[in-house]
């Protein structure tokens, strides 16, 4: 068995912090937990209080002085706080000043189980809209040393939207093609895990589907053979753990069909708030829902 996710964030945390002359900030990152497991227990850290409106201030200005801090969210949702300096300053810095401020910003996704309206959810789809700042969302120990490495290889701030369902993942996850597909499905984030769940079912109903697993949602780049793939089945779905509406989701599905020609769907949270209490939980699509949508969009198309 190989590292968690969990562990490679915490080895790349610590080599970063102890060799890189890097720095973490975050609120109550070395609570209970050290989220997840992911923050080391070494020098580096920075414990901020609940200034949520200045605490990326404090970020943007470690990166100037060139310490390339990782910056910590520990609800996703509190990035509608944290945001106004990241995409007003760091975002924009290097092409208006010509100086560059590299972030790594950690935006932790959580949902169900009665957390907070404004706590809950993940909301990369906003940072797609912000020139300057590319956004990724990995879910595997891979893809995460492969976000790291482009960060440190470049001088951008990035925008990484994690989900606390990956820190167990000790595996890669490969895209999937079979000949003769219905249906290519593009998965963000959560949502690739209950497609997986979602596909053995399917598989069973006679639904042939391709899947590819979406890593880098700004820039977006389809490999060659996804692409192919979703031309030779009858369409695309794109299936995201944000919102749908004006979301990644709907944004990617455009991007493929002017690509390829293709119907592509979208399929994300409703358009609701979400939270708090049992009767607003509005979660990453569960593989039933994955399963009534797919079944539903390929009667439609006979």
């Amino acid at each position: 068995m190989g590292k968690t996710t969990a562990e490679t964030i915490k080895e790349i945390t610590r080599n970063h912090l102890e060799k890189g002359n890097g720095l973490l900030l975050g609120q109550c990152v070395t609570a209970v937990g050290w989220i997840g497991g992911t923050v080391p227990d070494c020098t580096g850290i920075v414990e901020i209080p609940m200034t949520d409106i200045a605490a990326p201030g404090f970020a943007v200005g470690c990166a100037l002085m060139g310490r390339r801090p990782i910056f910590v969210i520990r609800y996703q949702g509190f990035m509608w706080y944290n945001c106004s300096s990241l995409v007003n300053y760091a975002a924009k810095s290097k092409a208006v000043w010509g100086v560059p401020v590299p972030i790594f910003i950690r935006s932790i996704g959580m949902e169900g189980n009665g957390i907070g309206h404004t706590a809950s959810s993940s909301i990369h789809s906003i940072f797609m809209h912000s020139p300057g700042m590319p956004v990724a969302a990995p879910m595997t120990p891979g893809e995460y040393k492969n976000v790291w490495d482009h960060f440190m290889k470049n001088d951008d701030p990035i925008y990484v939207s994690e989900h606390r369902r990956s820190f167990t993942i000790d595996r890669e996850m490969e895209d999937e093609f079979v000949e003769d597909a219905d249906i290519t499905v593009f998965a963000i984030s959560a949502s690739r895990l209950n497609l997986l769940e979602a596909k053995e079912i399917l598989k069973t109903n006679g639904v042939k589907l391709n899947i590819v697993h979406s890593l880098w949602l700004k820039p977006f780049q389809p490999s060659e053979r996804a692409l192919e793939s979703l031309k030779k089945s009858k369409m695309g779905l794109v299936i995201d753990s944000d919102y749908e509406i004006t979301g990644a989701s709907r944004s990617i599905a455009y991007e493929l069909m002017h690509q390829t020609g293709k119907p592509v769907h979208a399929l994300g949270l409703e358009d609701r708030v979400c939270g708090v209490a049992p009767h607003l939980e509005n979660i990453t699509p569960p593989a039933e829902k994955i399963i009534r949508s797919i079944q539903s969009l390929l009667s439609q198309k006979k």
